[in-house]
């Protein structure tokens, strides 16, 4: 497919046909990458958001992690 550039302000842009978004399943943010003579655009792939339910195992991991004796007889071995 073969279309042209359009001002945006001070920009240029190209308007993407539906029926191409359909296809590449693109939306939200994506990243623009450049090489010379082509621009991509790539698809961000989404966060994961943390719940609190999330956080609160994290910090019972960090907790048991961080009462590991094997820690403190290895340290003291290289003293």
């Amino acid at each position: 497919m073969i279309t042209s550039f359009i001002p945006i302000g001070n920009s240029r842009g190209i308007r993407i046909p539906k029926p191409l978004l359909n296809e590449s399943n693109l939306e939200g943010e994506v990243e623009l990458l450049v090489k010379k003579g082509e621009i991509r655009i790539i698809a961000v792939p989404k966060k994961t958001k943390l719940t609190k339910d999330t956080l609160l195992l994290s910090e019972q991991a960090l907790i048991t992690d961080w009462n590991n004796p094997e820690e403190d007889i290895a340290w003291k071995s290289l003293q």
